[in-house]
């Protein structure tokens, strides 16, 4: 039987690898198969074959409650129910409607919505919209956040901007919202948000810097709900009952251990209800159900049997799980500690255990926190040997019981004020660890080399005398020090990022790297910092020779303090440097400049009679191998004329859109005289502006120029000086990705 848990988990596990999804007559026609091979040895065949098929079912039901491609971008009136906790920061309501509904056409069960200057917006009220609804579809950057993957796993089928709306009934049955309002209003020492994520797992309230400083110690886990709190909890339940019982207090008629058993496992439930019942959540209550009813039925099941069972139960319950990071890191960090701890000769002391515990996990997950692009901490073992025990023993029981005790005049909100008093303490101890030692971002790495880091690691987990366990280490710091390629002699690596309505292109040569431009910043999401600066540092980006903001408008420069606050930045030069901010010490862009690098040369020019920001544009030509790229900012058809007199205005096989294919700019003059092979464009999927303009697209057209967008392609590479086509993001098919446009 566990032959067949297995090969049902590989089944389930398999959706998360495939690059688009089988026919639906294939996956309807694998149960058949699989019955038939049931009765015989090729039983654990067959429940592969139900895995895969219950997998790809439930992904191309989320598929097809998409939202269609003919509503993309248009406006519609939708009704629904607003469910989860809905998060309200600068000025925009963000929450989720279920059950949404139109009078006119069929919509996605599912919206996550955005509401710039709006009411107040509770879970459980329901609310008719008028809704700008868009596709699902995020930026696509190399070894970046994922966010259609993470759209698909919550199962949104659209997303939108909310333009008017009108409340039709209020909250019901909202008691997480409730909750969260009241202990919003306890006075807990500042640290309200943290409390509220403790308790209710909502983040919402945490600051930037807090999520900074948990990331750098790698005690994200600690501030919102896991598995760890859940088998805390039902671990005090269980030792009260039976302590009870011990002493002769808990009454005699009840058997004490099915109470125990049956208590300590609704407390974990209604804990993870609380939560939102969460991956971590729901693994920790499948094997907290198992462990109690082994104690029940004094049954041994051994450690991975229920870790197996627990896979299984999550993945059969919701198999679009396996897309999130961390489903793999909660069940992962689970199977390094049975690993280890597991079959071992001669007990540890306590504090052996514990430490080894902390320091044993770091290894273990490092290989997967590469291949999943997050950072790894480097402080995260220390951090966690003395922030585990607090949140754990300290903080989490007066949160709790506060929590409960609220009805209570002035009881529960006292508790809360200690509790938050403690959440304190954690995170200015947190800060003094992350400031000496912040996260650390490994460089990408070719596969063979990840494996043999992922050898090195269970090399390290292995007992002490197991022969060549010593290899473990130089196979694991290969992961930390890989070799590194260089570009040839000549070559230019260029790689177009997608940051949206905006631009930020990243040029490197075997020697120096330089970014034009910085993506945007819009309030406080800034693109620089979230979108930019991680693929910098994948590719193995240490530093920035120059940072060249073409002007200074925020699409151009926003992300522009991010960038220089992450990676050091030699010299700044800009059209527009008096507009940047001073700690920048931007300089003037100095029209005919020309540099070489590395066998690649750089020209500069600027319309010297600019008037407005975008004709203040800095251009800068980049020719390698007589292969041109010009990047020419935001100039205007006015500027143009004033460059098809300069040394710029040459056959040129790249050229970057002009304001990101605007009707003022891309004049038939400047492609006349340019006659570009190809067109890069970088702008916002439906973006407000109406960019490109379908005028600027027939001219490209018109003149055989193939066209590469970052909203149909995400980010796009190509080796100046090959005289090659581009790799696009969108290549790299995965089924819950739209494919990439059959011509460009």
């Amino acid at each position: 039987m566990r032959t067949g848990m297995m090969a049902l988990a590989l089944g389930l596990l398999a959706l998360r690898f495939l690059p688009v999804l089988p026919p639906v007559w294939l996956w309807m026609l694998l149960p058949v198969v699989g019955l038939m091979l049931l009765p015989f040895r090729t039983y654990p065949l067959a429940f592969c074959l139900f895995g895969f098929s219950w997998a790809c079912a439930s992904a191309q039901w989320a598929l097809d409650d998409r939202l269609p491609l003919k509503l993309d971008g248009e406006t519609r009136w939708v009704e629904g129910r607003v469910t989860g906790l809905p998060q309200n920061a600068e000025g925009v309501v963000r929450f989720e409607l279920t059950d949404s509904q139109s009078r006119s056409t069929r919509l996605p069960r599912h919206l996550r919505l955005a509401w710039y200057d709006g009411p107040p917006v509770n879970s459980g009220e329901r609310w008719r919209l008028a809704v700008k609804l868009k596709r699902p579809a995020g930026l696509l950057n190399p070894h970046a956040f994922d966010y259609d993957a993470w759209l698909l796993a919550q199962r949104i089928g659209a997303t939108g901007t909310v333009k008017d709306g009108q409340r039709l009934a209020a909250a019901q049955w909202a008691w997480r919202d409730s909750l969260r309002q009241r202990l919003q209003a306890v006075d807990a020492q500042g640290r309200t948000g943290a409390l509220t994520a403790l308790v209710l797992g909502d983040g919402g309230g945490l600051s930037r810097e807090d999520w900074q400083v948990l990331q750098d110690t790698g005690t994200v886990h600690l501030l919102v709900i896991s598995g760890q709190h859940i088998g805390l909890l039902a671990g005090l339940v269980y030792l009260l009952i039976a302590g009870l019982a011990r002493y002769g207090l808990w009454p005699s008629r009840l058997p004490w251990l099915p109470w125990a058993c049956g208590l300590a496992f609704a407390a974990a439930l209604g804990y993870g209800l609380l939560a939102g019942f969460e991956v971590p959540v729901r693994r920790a209550c499948v094997m907290i159900g198992l462990v109690l009813l082994w104690r029940l039925r004094f049954r041994h099941l051994g450690a991975w049997w229920p870790l197996l069972l627990a896979l299984n139960g999550v993945l059969l319950l919701d198999p679009l799980a396996s897309l999130q990071p961390g489903f793999w890191l909660s069940f992962a960090a689970v199977a390094v500690l049975i690993f280890t701890f597991g079959g071992r000769l001669g007990p540890w002391r306590w504090w052996q255990t514990w430490t080894r515990a902390q320091w044993l996990i770091a290894i273990g997950l490092c290989p997967l926190l590469l291949i999943l692009g997050l950072p790894i901490s480097v402080s995260g073992p220390v951090a966690n040997l003395l922030a585990v025990p607090w949140v754990s023993l300290v903080v989490l029981p007066p949160a709790l019981l506060g929590t409960l005790l609220l009805p209570v005049p002035y009881v529960g909100e006292g508790l809360l004020w200690l509790a938050g008093g403690l959440v304190d303490l954690l995170f200015k101890g947190l800060a003094l660890m992350a400031g000496r030692l912040p996260a650390w971002v490994p460089v990408a790495v070719p596969v063979w080399i990840w494996a043999l880091g992922t050898l090195g690691a269970f090399l390290l987990l292995l007992p002490k005398g197991v022969p060549m366990r010593p290899l473990g280490w130089p196979l694991l710091l290969l992961l930390a020090f890989p070799p590194r390629p260089m570009l040839c002699e000549g070559v230019a690596d260029v790689w177009q990022l997608d940051v949206g309505q905006g631009l930020a292109i990243l040029v490197r040569t075997r020697h120096h790297t330089l970014l034009y431009d910085t993506g945007p910043r819009f309030g406080d999401v800034d693109l620089g910092e979230r979108v930019v600066l991680p693929p910098l540092r994948k590719l193995g980006v240490a530093g920035i020779d120059l940072m060249l903001i073409s002007h200074a408008d925020a699409d151009h420069a926003g992300g522009a303090r991010a960038v220089a606050n992450g990676l050091p930045v030699t010299q700044v030069l800009s059209g527009d440097p008096e507009a940047l901010p001073v700690e920048l010490r931007a300089e003037g862009c100095e029209s005919g400049r020309q540099w070489t690098w590395d066998g690649v040369d750089f020209r500069l020019w600027q319309w010297t009679s600019a008037g407005d920001s975008n004709q203040k544009s800095c251009v800068l030509q980049i020719e390698a191998n007589g292969e041109r790229l010009l990047l020419t900012g935001d100039i205007d058809v006015a500027a143009e004329r004033a460059l098809l007199d300069s040394s710029l205005a040459v056959p040129t096989n790249w050229l970057q859109s002009p304001h990101h294919g605007s009707r003022s700019s891309s004049s038939m003059a400047l492609l006349a005289a340019l006659q570009p092979g190809a067109v890069l464009i970088s702008r916002g999927q439906g973006n407000s502006f109406g960019h490109p303009h379908p005028t600027v697209m027939a001219r490209y057209k018109k003149r055989g120029t193939a066209i590469y967008d970052s909203a149909t392609h995400g980010a796009i590479r190509l080796q100046l000086g090959r005289f090659k086509p581009p790799w696009t993001m969108r290549l790299e098919r995965r089924f819950w990705r739209d494919p990439p446009p059959s011509d460009p």
